[in-house]
């Protein structure tokens, strides 16, 4: 098997952010709505639509998963252009402070580790025996967009992300409510169950139509933890923009507001990057 835990690491903490289908499909679909200025079509278009909007907002705020602390084993497939890998992630994340990754293979082999904070991200390859320390900002050189500590840790709780009150258009069907949310960075086509409002799909198209990038971030899944917490065990995020990341997450041991502890050593004699 390949590991390349450094590139993965990264690969999950953007893909945290980012997904989508096929490039030429996403061109082609961006392409259809710029022309004909329709971005989802209007389907309710009663007088009392922006007070709907404000039903569906009012409930997703109240979904809005609050916490201290969050833990999980969390079985991963990591497909990209150079292929399949499958990880264990263990996951400790302390709110608005630091995130924890451990990358585990086969045979429970300790392949990489990675501590973000509000400032800082740190990556120690084991199997390389390479060290990376980056300024948060790296990830927002790399990601093209304001990449905060709080945007990374949303994403992984399930809350929705590049997503405000500002929106457009919305659809109904018989299942779910689509939102249309256009931002600064993205398009942002948010749908949520039509009962319950939890998240089932976001969609997050790049307003600059020269890079062609799009997110797309669907959620599954849902169990209560012993916390009370309603929680999407599943999610599959797909980032592609010139090149095409696809990542499977199936969360295991969830566990909210639990005591944690972190530690995270930087080995001597590893190589800085």
């Amino acid at each position: 098997m390949k590991f390349i835990p450094g590139v993965f690491i990264t690969g999950f903490i953007l893909a945290a952010l980012f997904s989508c289908r096929s490039v030429k499909t996403i061109q082609t679909a961006i392409a259809k709505k710029d022309t004909t200025q329709i971005v989802v079509p209007v389907v309710d278009t009663r007088n009392d639509s922006l007070q709907f909007i404000r039903k569906v907002l009012d409930s997703l705020q109240r979904n809005h998963i609050e916490f201290q602390t969050f833990s999980s084993k969390t079985k991963v497939h990591y497909e990209d252009n150079d292929g399949k890998n499958d990880f264990t992630a263990y996951i400790r994340l302390i709110k608005d402070s630091v995130l924890w990754i451990n990358i585990r293979g086969p045979f429970d082999l300790d392949v990489s580790r990675a501590l973000v904070t509000r400032d800082s991200v740190k990556v120690v390859d084991k199997l390389k025996k390479t060290v990376c320390l980056w300024p948060i900002d790296h990830l927002q050189e790399l990601a093209h967009i304001p990449l905060t500590f709080s945007d990374l840790q949303n994403v992984l709780i399930g809350n929705p992300v590049f997503f405000d009150s500002s929106v457009g258009t919305y659809k109904i069907d018989d299942r779910s409510v689509s939102l249309v949310c256009i931002g600064a960075v993205f398009k942002h086509f948010l749908t949520v169950n039509k009962n319950d409002y939890t998240l089932q799909h976001s969609k997050l198209d790049d307003i600059d139509m020269n890079r062609a990038r799009t997110v797309d971030i669907t959620f599954g899944d849902y169990q209560y933890g012993k916390s009370g917490i309603r929680f999407s065990t599943y999610r599959r995020v797909t980032v592609s923009e010139r090149s095409k990341l696809d990542i499977e997450l199936d969360f295991k041991q969830v566990e909210f507001n639990k005591p944690l502890s972190i530690s995270f050593s930087l080995p001597r004699n590893y190589k800085r990057l």
